[in-house]
């Protein structure tokens, strides 16, 4: 009777066993990982479509939007999508750790915004080495590994900064710029648009310095201060991205400056939305950082697919001031 019953126990444990690894083995094919817009741990399921972004920073209001957009995207077409970037935009070499660690787990594509233009290439050449397709937003690379690139026009966005503030302070005077950084493709661009217009088209207008702040408002503060005091005669000031031209706007106001020196900026989180409304920044260019996020997570599905994609994706620009920021097509494109 005792050895029935021990057969009759074993029995039932290798059922139950049995049972158990069918429903481990369902619930790794099914429900086991986060949804396609959850910014988890990146673990990707099997058939699933994974494509990280990796942003040049998260803490803007900029990098906000635009991972907005790709979530968007994301769940219109059904991919998982994780956004991650460094905590200032200097910080090169924690952007290339993160790349290293987003291509390790095997995705299906990529999106990438290189802080350094040239830094990053090693790791896209490994990228296309395991057929991972590459789509470039915000700053491109040299490079031609990136299928695509999702961004502004710089050069002539910047280029329109420099019309607008010539017209603002009467074709002449002295201006200086501060600019995110010398390393970027949107910082170059940025910068080389701006200056060549003004050099160009305005004699009569000189740029007196060129300061690079990091995209960190208070080192772009304390250069604004420094460039306004060795320059107590100076009628403007172009600061080339969201933290640069908060740092210019601080530096007005810390210097008490406001109405001596026209300030024109780059992008459009709520400290310039709230600037320009209560006068102490002219205008401003707005992206379209939304559209940006979609277009680059749109292209890398088309491009996992092997469908033909644009290699440069326009994705807009606007100047914006008082006189427009309540329209539906500059409210289409800030963000607060």
């Amino acid at each position: 009777m005792m050895k029935k019953l021990s057969i009759l126990a074993m029995v039932l444990m290798l059922t139950t066993s049995l049972l158990a690894a069918c429903g481990t083995s369902k619930n790794a094919g099914n429900g086991g990982d986060p949804s396609p817009s959850d910014n988890g741990s990146g673990a990707q399921a099997a058939g699933e479509i994974y494509i990280p972004i990796v942003s040049k920073g998260f803490q803007h209001q900029f990098w906000q939007a635009v991972k907005a957009g790709a979530e968007q995207a994301g769940k219109e077409f059904n991919v998982k999508i994780t956004f991650e970037g460094p905590e200032t935009e200097s910080q090169v070499d924690k952007q290339i750790e993160m790349l290293q660690a987003a291509l390790d787990k095997k995705p299906s594509a990529i999106g990438f915004a290189a802080l350094d233009s040239q830094a990053s290439i090693p790791l896209l050449k490994k990228a296309k080495e395991n057929n991972i397709p590459v789509i470039a937003f915000d700053s491109g690379v040299d490079s031609d590994i990136p299928l695509a690139t999702a961004s502004t026009d710089n050069l002539a966005a910047s280029a329109l900064a420099a019309d607008k503030m010539a017209e603002l302070i009467g074709n002449e005077g002295k201006i200086a710029m501060i600019v995110h950084d010398q390393t970027s493709v949107t910082g170059v661009n940025r910068r080389d648009g701006f200056k060549k217009q003004i050099e160009e088209k305005y004699p009569n207008i000189q740029i007196v310095d060129i300061q690079y702040g990091g995209g960190d408002h208070l080192k772009s503060t304390d250069l604004a201060k420094a460039i306004m005091q060795a320059h107590p005669d100076l009628k403007g000031f172009f600061g080339a991205n969201e933290g640069s031209a908060i740092g210019v706007i601080n530096a007005v106001a810390e210097l008490k400056k406001e109405g001596q020196i026209t300030v024109v900026g780059f992008d459009s989180g709520k400290q310039q939305i709230d600037a320009i409304k209560n006068g102490s920044m002219a205008g401003a260019i707005t992206q379209n950082p939304v559209g940006i996020g979609y277009e680059t997570v749109k292209a890398a599905v088309a491009a996992i697919k092997g469908e033909k994609i644009e290699p440069v994706i326009d994705t807009g620009f606007y100047w914006y001031d008082k006189n427009n920021i309540d329209s539906d097509e500059i409210k289409a494109v800030i963000y607060e």
